[in-house]
């Protein structure tokens, strides 16, 4: 049971944290790069964050107490992918404000 909720919140803290940076990244620092705005480019990002965090969860699953498996990656991939989309949504939008 402690190992589920281990791993559950490893995997929703990751996602949370993959999502706000992807946002505040492409808000932030991609707001005049026009090939950042198109709309697959949320799609290549998530697969790549997917395989970039393939390896990742394997090394961390060697962990005692920590049993992640593929879904920690695709929620990685997923929460990046969207955030990325959520931060060029901002853009267009208008809906932003710059952090010093």
């Amino acid at each position: 049971m402690i190992t589920f909720l281990l791993s559950s919140a490893l995997i929703f803290v990751g996602a949370i944290m993959g999502y706000g940076t992807a946002r505040r990244f492409v808000r932030d620092r991609l707001r005049f790069v026009d090939g950042a705005h198109k709309p697959a480019v949320p799609w290549v990002v998530g697969v790549a964050a997917f395989l970039v965090a393939i390896p990742v969860v394997n090394v961390i699953s060697w962990l005692p107490l920590v049993h992640l498996g593929g879904g920690a990656a695709i929620a990685l991939g997923a929460s990046v992918g969207l955030g990325v989309k959520a931060g060029s949504r901002d853009i267009r939008e208008g809906r932003y404000e710059l952090h010093a």
